[in-house]
């Protein structure tokens, strides 16, 4: 993509620094709403997936280790870069870390200058659940009121709250192998205006589904769903296979349904994808978005939503929750990049105070 210079470029640049720090995030989301901060990122996703081609875009970095994976995830247009620092770690929840922990930014394009920074822990699990809605709102059947939800863990409630209420979903039918992972998600969802039904398999919980939801944290090719579990009409969120050696599903599902995926290169590397030849179709959703590829076909037609994460989706969360919190008045200003009175003398950070107030001084007496 050719970068776009306009007058912006000739405008005064200010060394400001925005933070957004997950006590104040949270504070947030609970004035907003948990459903209402994912109804207008679900929005900001939809607007950046409509205007894919403005973005470069790649798959991200990782750094793969035996416990765990670390990534980086870029993305920019011609006015700002983001990026996410993002891991995944199982065995974290032994020693009382998440399994996830992100931070990311936002940066001016023309000056490099890091305009925002956020966490983006609490975030990462808002705008994968609303992505998921976005996705399932082309795919899935509109009269579907069911869903299982396969893997109750730390993401098991946004996915069950942004479907209920941006969805329609009534009944959630919940299976971890962990019973403490149900009854934890039960217990927090007993306020909203859901029929929850805890399982104690798999194959209880698909009963009646009309969307299953896998969202398993083990870093292991696995096999949640099995080709004979899907039936026709089922729409397939899998949003637990996001590296390399890490799968949800088996091939027949994918062989059985149409697959639609984020942004293919990496989806085939990290995805359920990474099981099935290189020339195996899918449809990457911005196509479905803009009317260039068809989402479901029919109400018996079997759809998977390949969920792997991709660093627009990061973007989008950002910006949305920059101006939430910019409109909330809840920003911090962090000292980030140094003030220079000489932005020529970085060597003058290192004077005495005294010492470099003087050579201000002179400097201004001079251009007097």
């Amino acid at each position: 993509m050719t970068r776009k210079h306009t007058a912006r470029d000739a405008a005064p640049h200010h060394l400001e620094t925005f933070f957004l720090s997950p006590t104040r995030a949270a504070e947030l989301v609970r004035r907003t709403g948990v459903v209402e901060t994912m109804r207008g990122m679900a929005q900001a996703l939809e607007e950046d997936f409509g205007r894919w081609q403005d973005f470069e875009k790649s798959a991200r970095t990782a750094n793969h280790s035996p416990h765990g994976v670390i990534e980086l995830m870029p993305v920019s247009d011609d006015r700002e870069f983001a990026f996410k620092y993002v891991n995944g770690h199982p065995i974290n929840t032994r020693s009382g870390l998440p399994t996830v922990m992100a931070f990311g930014a936002l940066a001016s394009v023309d000056t490099g200058m890091p305009e925002f920074i956020s966490e983006l822990t609490l975030t990462t699990a808002l705008r994968t659940a609303a992505t998921s809605v976005m996705i399932a709102r082309r795919l899935a059947r509109p009269d579907s009121r069911t869903m299982a939800l396969i893997g109750n863990g730390a993401q098991s409630e946004f996915q069950a709250l942004a479907f209920h209420g941006l969805l329609g979903i009534r009944q959630l039918r919940l299976y971890d192998v962990d019973p403490a992972a149900t009854r934890k998600l039960a217990a927090n969802l007993a306020p909203h205006a859901l029929e929850v039904v805890c399982c104690g398999s798999t194959d209880e919980a698909l009963r009646g589904a009309d969307i299953v939801t896998t969202v398993t944290a083990d870093k292991a090719y696995a096999t949640i769903l099995g080709g004979h579990q899907v039936v026709p009409g089922m729409h397939v969120n899998a949003v637990g296979g996001d590296c390399p050696g890490k799968t949800e599903l088996a091939a027949e599902v994918l062989r059985k349904g149409r697959v639609f995926v984020e942004y293919e290169p990496q989806t085939r590397i990290e995805g359920d994808l990474q099981q099935m030849p290189a020339d195996f179709e899918v449809t990457e959703f911005w196509r479905v978005l803009r009317g260039e590829a068809p989402g479901r076909t029919s109400a018996a037609q079997i759809t998977v939503f390949d969920s792997v994460g991709f660093a627009l989706e990061d973007y989008s969360a950002l910006r949305y929750m920059r101006a939430l919190a910019g409109a909330a008045g809840v920003l911090e200003r962090l000292e980030l990049i140094p003030e220079l009175a000489d932005p020529k003398n970085l060597y003058a950070l290192l004077q005495p105070p005294a010492a470099a107030e003087s050579a201000v001084a002179a400097r201004t007496a001079v251009a007097a």
